[in-house]
């Protein structure tokens, strides 16, 4: 007996989803720089799937069979949709392993972090001045 025609559309479309998603999708290929870091770019994959189908039965239109038994005609549909939004690079070189995120708030984290880091250099810079330099919180 033969499968009924909605295994076909979700066959179908499960293969092609099978063939736009793979790992290579979500961790991109290897970028190597001219200082030999080697940059890996992230990416964050959602796909969605839907199939849906009926029998209908109209005057005159009824088929048999192999066993002679009588079926109604089928109408139906599927649907796939993909979506790849990058979500940060990983970046392998100068003896360290770094993740830098795409997302604007992780730039903002990252200002934070590196703030002390640029105060202390300013200090130095300013202590070689001999220029008294303070820091006062509002």
């Amino acid at each position: 007996m033969d499968g009924h025609p909605i295994e076909s559309l979700i066959k179908t479309s499960m293969e092609s989803i099978k063939e736009m998603v793979d790992v290579n999708t979500i961790v991109g290929d290897a970028v190597e720089t001219p200082d030999g870091s080697v940059i890996i770019p992230v990416s964050r994959v959602t796909f969605g799937f839907a199939a849906g189908g009926g029998e209908f039965d109209s005057k005159g239109s009824r088929e048999t069979d192999k066993g002679g038994q009588q079926k109604l005609p089928f109408g139906g549909g599927s649907g796939a949709g993909v979506s790849v939004q990058p979500v940060a690079f990983m970046v392998v070189g100068q003896g360290q392993i770094r993740l830098l995120p795409v997302t604007q708030s992780a730039m903002i984290e990252r200002i934070i972090d590196v703030a002390p880091q640029i105060l202390d250099q300013l200090r130095s810079v300013l202590k070689k001045n001999n220029e008294p330099f303070t820091v006062q919180a509002r």
